[in-house]
């Protein structure tokens, strides 16, 4: 009995919402009710030639293709700084994780703040003569997109470095000692010494930021607003399935559906190969 109520969780909450976007994905569905009927493989056929929707998807490759090295590479580095025993290194260890603690929806306001025509950064470049003009963080498409990876990479950092950290913990010391007396120095020791032996956890990292960065509709919501940036040019996949299902007056549901299934294979495919290269690195080390 004591596991009936897991069982149902993920049944109620997991199993049929899949089950059920599945069914809507062939239908016409809309977000308000109303008799849906059947429509075959039409949402499919629409989707591959919705000029929007594979916009929404460069974006959101995009997004995985920028944001995945970065949370790979900088939350390593950071956790080989944090690592060392000296006095006050708690402080920066503290003060590295705080972003992760913090709401979403607060460091967007503030990132938004900061970015805006008039915000801080704009105002310093410009006191700094570095710049005439403000730069358009949010209303150029593009710098709507960077600006938002900026933002996801600069929130994810510390969680990421407490994940490095523990992988760190497990690191043989007589790796390094050896290395220093080969000549090793710092450099070379991070990447003879700690990159192979963390690259397993590297491996789970890029993985779980892959799917992150899919999924990601926040960051660009708050820093774009409503409607993903001017024209919705810098929507990511998440943004495009709530305007196509959603909308009260022109939303389809059954279309909608197809987009969330196109992203959970997208999503699938990505987490597959991730658990293929953290096998194979297994079986290397």
């Amino acid at each position: 009995m004591w596991v009936a109520a897991p069982v149902a969780a993920a049944v109620i909450f997991g199993i049929f919402p899949f089950v059920n976007t599945v069914f809507l994905s062939f239908t016409n569905a809309k977000p308000l009710g109303g008799a849906a009927r059947n429509v075959g493989l039409r949402n499919y056929t629409e989707m591959f030639d919705d000029p929007d929707f594979w916009t929404a998807t460069k974006n959101s490759v995009e997004y995985a293709i920028v944001v995945v090295p970065l949370m790979v590479l900088l939350p390593l580095m950071l956790a080989v700084l944090v690592n060392k025993k000296i006095p006050g290194i708690g402080f920066f260890r503290t003060a590295f994780y705080t972003p992760v603690l913090a709401s979403i929806i607060v460091v967007g306001f503030s990132w938004k703040w900061m970015l805006g025509e008039n915000g801080m950064i704009n105002t310093l470049l410009q006191d700094l003569h570095l710049i005439h003009q403000p730069v358009e963080f949010l209303t150029d498409p593009h710098l709507l997109l960077f600006s938002a990876m900026a933002m996801t990479v600069w929130k994810g950092l510390g969680w990421y470095m407490v994940i490095y950290l523990a992988a760190l913990g497990n690191v043989p010391k007589e790796l390094y000692e050896a290395a220093e007396m080969d000549g090793a120095g710092a450099v070379r020791k991070f990447f003879s010494v700690t990159v192979p032996s963390v690259r397993l956890t590297m491996a789970i990292v890029g993985t779980l930021t892959a799917i992150g960065s899919l999924r990601v509709f926040t960051e660009v919501f708050i820093l774009g607003g409503p409607t993903g940036g001017p024209g919705g040019e810098a929507r990511t996949l998440p943004f495009y399935i709530r305007d196509a299902a959603l909308d009260p007056l022109t939303g389809n549901l059954g279309y909608g559906s197809a987009i969330s299934v196109a992203l959970f294979v997208l999503t699938v495919g990505l987490t597959l190969l991730g658990l293929r290269l953290s096998r194979g690195k297994e079986d290397t080390i």
